[in-house]
């Protein structure tokens, strides 16, 4: 193997568990997500992150679901590290969920993981059937 000598993170390590199975949504491990500290508390900035690259498996047909997932917060205390939510959102690759449910399952995680002032989690996945799916979710706190 051309890699022979790579070191494996530990959060790769986490986030490849699923490979080769399929699970279900109780199976992903939010301990994945780190933070770093946010130096300027009480300044609100909106944080934005995209991904066109997410995956998870439709539990119905079984068929890969593709989406372009946008993430926008705004830090209390704590930013999220890029690195480890990568390693996160690989994770639902093999996990049996609902479009409408990874939106949920992904801002319960972020909210426990960030405690931010608010945040939004935009899935749009792509045309299956003919119908294009965009589902939203928004919280927000005190």
């Amino acid at each position: 193997m051309i890699y022979e000598d790579r070191h494996i993170d530990p959060l790769e390590e986490k986030a490849k568990k699923t490979i080769g199975k399929t699970y279900l949504a109780k199976d992903i491990d939010a301990s994945i997500l780190q933070t770093i500290k946010y130096e300027y508390p009480g300044r609100k900035i909106n944080v934005e992150l995209n991904t066109t690259e997410f995956t998870s498996i439709c539990p119905f047909s079984g068929l890969p679901d593709f989406a372009t997932l946008t993430i926008n917060y705004v830090p209390r205390s704590k930013l999220i590290e890029l690195k480890s939510l990568k390693y996160y959102l690989y994770s639902y690759r093999n996990i049996k969920i609902y479009n409408e449910h990874v939106v949920n399952s992904v801002i319960e995680d972020l909210k426990k993981a960030l405690n931010p002032y608010e945040i939004t989690i935009t899935a749009e996945f792509t045309i299956r059937g003919g119908i294009k799916n965009k589902v939203t979710a928004r919280c927000k706190s005190k």
